[in-house]
């Protein structure tokens, strides 16, 4: 291996061929990026751009930071979760020529000190996912805001600190809102949380779903997936919601919907996906049944009430990789999965290829259009722009060898008219 001169900070440097063997398995399953790496490599309409991101460090997101590279951007990259991080991958973007900081495990110091690493000197646009880079540029690093054009963010949780921001007067850029693309929640939030969850609950603890009861907190677009997935594996699924709406669409779905303290005496697992603080509190913890599992796949460890079972507890063990077994005063045993973080990444490998394909494209496409467009955004949170998603769904459908219907002329005449009515 030639001599690593790219700054970083990974676990080990000699695990950067298995990276690149688990980047180039990732590559074959996301051809919309492949179609948008080769048209970087010939444009390069990125040249010179220093770019900041704080992405998972798996091998789909390697792939999204080679693009870039090949596009001419100069990519520094923390990790945005201390459980999500593939070590090989991280030691073989290092090696490859990208500022990598990032180690599965870190603790709450290093995490936040390789996002003031992956910020350098002077980036010009970020890439979140979650908001904590961009919370560290608007606290800590105030000094880099001037030299940044703009930004992009992955997930919902993290739209919703940006809009915070904007609301409150303090969000000093533009930010897209990647996580809002359609061809990002058909994909990454339904079809990916749903499927990657039920991977991570299943490797940690090899249970079998049928006929168990499972509690989908939140019927989102992450929650539809995932209840429909879990129904699918034969699990009895009680959804629990606060907007009505969507509690009434799980109700048509044919889900029972209840409140998560009516749930929780008859739930064998409960699943969190909210993006809000202590969903499972304390008064749902007293009320779950022996053998209970708590997990969350919503983006932080908020979203249950941790320091409450702690409190509870008398006895606190690990009994499986990823599953901590926490015996309360009453005898009852409730299972913690993994530190309550990222279920779907802590405990598994994240979304397949497949469906980070569709993400990481609009990750690619919105960093051009900020570059193109650096002048002309405002300093707000955007949705992606409606061409942007439509030439995603195309490439996808080109890349599945799959064709649709144009609209005729007199097709599109009869649609942007009034004149015609009944006959």
């Amino acid at each position: 291996m030639p001599p690593i001169l790219t700054p970083h900070d990974v676990a080990d440097l000699a695990q950067a061929d298995t990276g690149d063997k688990l980047i180039d398995w990732a590559a074959r399953e996301m051809p919309v990026l492949a179609r948008i790496r080769e048209r970087f490599r010939a444009e390069r309409p990125l040249e010179g751009v220093r770019v900041s991101a704080c992405l998972h460090v798996t091998a789909e997101t390697a792939n999204l930071a080679r693009a870039l590279g090949e596009g001419g951007a100069a990519v520094r990259l923390c990790a945005s979760n201390p459980l999500s991080t593939q070590d090989p991958v991280a030691a073989a973007l290092a090696a490859s020529g990208v500022a990598t900081f990032a180690r599965r495990g870190e603790d709450r110091a290093t995490y936040y000190a390789h996002i003031t690493q992956a910020l350098g000197d002077a980036p010009a646009l970020t890439m979140d996912d979650g908001a904590d880079l961009v919370g560290i540029l608007h606290t800590e690093r105030t000094d880099l805001l001037a030299g940044i054009w703009g930004g992009t963010e992955e997930t919902t949780t993290g739209v919703v600190r940006l809009r915070a921001m904007a609301r409150d007067g303090v969000l000093r850029y533009p930010v897209i809102a990647v996580n809002q693309a359609l061809t990002k929640h058909l994909f990454d939030n339904r079809y990916g949380t749903g499927q990657s969850t039920l991977d991570g609950l299943i490797r940690a603890t090899n249970m079998l779903l049928a006929g168990r009861t499972l509690v989908v907190c939140g019927f989102g677009w992450c929650g539809r997936g995932l209840a429909a997935r879990a129904r699918g594996m034969g699990a009895q699924v009680v959804v629990t919601e606060v907007q009505p709406v969507r509690a009434l669409e799980a109700v048509m779905e044919g889900f029972q919907v209840m409140t998560l303290a009516a749930a929780a005496p008859i739930a064998d697992v409960v699943i969190t996906v909210t993006g809000d603080c202590n969903v499972v509190d304390r008064r749902h913890l007293e009320r779950l049944k022996d053998g209970a599992i708590i997990a969350n796949s919503g983006h932080f460890n908020d979203e249950i009430n941790i320091a409450a079972l702690d409190e509870l507890a008398v006895a606190v063990r690990e009994v499986r990789r990823h599953v901590v077994e926490y015996r309360l005063r009453d005898g009852r045993r409730l299972h913690l999965l993994a530190e309550g973080r990222l279920l779907n990444l802590a405990a598994a490998e994240g979304h397949p290829a497949a469906v980070m394909d569709m993400s990481f494209a609009n990750q690619a496409l919105c960093v051009e259009h900020l570059v193109r467009h650096r002048s002309q955004l405002a300093v707000a949170v955007h949705d992606v722009p409606p061409a942007i998603d439509a030439e995603i769904a195309a490439l996808k459908l080109a890349a599945m060898g799959i064709t649709i219907d144009t609209l005729t002329a007199e097709q599109e005449a009869y649609l942007s008219g009034w004149e015609s009515g009944t006959r």
